[in-house]
């Protein structure tokens, strides 16, 4: 693995871009540095601006989770700008390897090594050890994965898939009826059109149709988030109840899929900015409503990872390790 150092770690989401820097085996990872996307025409012209900012060297190697799926070499963003070549990337950048995986697979890798100080856990009791475990995360989208045991000592297997586009269900009347407005919008209403940043104004801009409200001006989730909280308006609150009872069937249905008794866990940058609020929001309860297996979800933790630096730049250099 030493040709794989200095590395050059990236965990890259729709609207930021966050890099690190790993000099050799033994260092941590440091030199961390949050870059805008929209301001960089290319991923390639972010990752330049970032070693001449910080200085540093060429690196060696480079991995970098991307919220985008990877199914071949080229790569064209879903949620914004940016498209490259794996391998003209890797290239042009005198790489000796170059890791491009998705970010909630980063993230999933990183879950055995997040410390425990990182993380808050909301219901549930202890997790199994060396049991399959589930990541959720919104934010710009909704990140979906999950990490498998394998039989060797602290070696574990990561999904790469796209989970957050399955189809929503509603629970009760009120949701159905949001999710047909939804609907009419964009046709097929995943996940992730409600369980996101954009998907929680859809939320508020839907119920204030059901009230027969004029449509207003939101200048995005955080807004609605600000309302909600400071009980400036009830539609606002209403769209947080409604997202934190979609995230908890969503993230039910993740832990009954994947047997997830290693517990789940809560990524993205929304719930971080309002965990004491979360914490006794209806998230258990709906994560916990399903029926007959009820009792088997009762006992499984969820944590949500409230870390000031990304884990899964960590992920990202555990992709190298192999």
């Amino acid at each position: 693995m030493t040709d794989t150092f200095p590395r050059l770690l990236g965990d890259v989401g729709g609207t930021n871009a966050r890099f690190g820097w790993q000099a050799s085996a033994q260092s941590g990872i440091e030199h961390v540095l949050v870059l805008p996307c929209a301001a960089h025409e290319t991923l390639e012209a972010a990752i330049r601006t970032y070693l001449a900012l910080k200085q540093l060297p060429p690196p060696a190697a480079c991995a970098l989770g991307i919220a985008n799926p990877i199914t071949g070499d080229v790569i064209r963003m879903t949620n914004h700008h940016w498209s490259f070549s794996i391998s003209d990337m890797q290239n042009r950048l005198g790489l000796t390897r170059l890791n491009v995986i998705n970010d909630f697979t980063a993230l999933a890798l990183a879950l055995p090594s997040i410390p425990a100080e990182n993380l808050v856990q909301v219901g549930g009791q202890s997790a199994q050890a060396f049991a399959p475990k589930g990541l959720i995360g919104p934010g710009t989208g909704l990140g979906v994965s999950g990490l498998l045991p394998t039989d060797q000592n602290d070696h574990w297997i990561p999904i790469a898939g796209e989970g957050g586009h399955t189809t929503l269900a509603a629970q009760n009347e009120t949701e159905y009826r949001v999710i047909e407005l939804i609907r009419q919008r964009y046709g097929h209403v995943s996940a992730e059109r409600v369980l996101s940043g954009p998907g929680l104004v859809d939320l508020y801009l839907a119920l204030r149709q059901l009230q027969k409200l004029a449509p207003v001006d939101v200048a995005g989730a955080a807004e609605i988030t600000s309302w909600a909280l400071q009980d400036k308006d009830p539609l606002a609150l209403q769209s947080l109840e409604m997202f934190t009872g979609f995230l908890g069937s969503v993230a039910g249905d993740l832990a009954l899929t994947l047997g997830a008794r290693g517990g789940v866990y809560l990524g993205g940058g929304i719930v971080p900015r309002w965990l004491g609020w979360f914490e006794t929001s209806i998230f258990r309860e709906r994560f916990e409503a399903k029926g007959r297996f009820s009792t088997y979800l009762k006992d499984i933790p969820v944590w949500v990872i409230n870390a000031q630096e990304s884990p899964a730049l960590l992920g990202a250099a555990r992709s190298l390790n192999g």
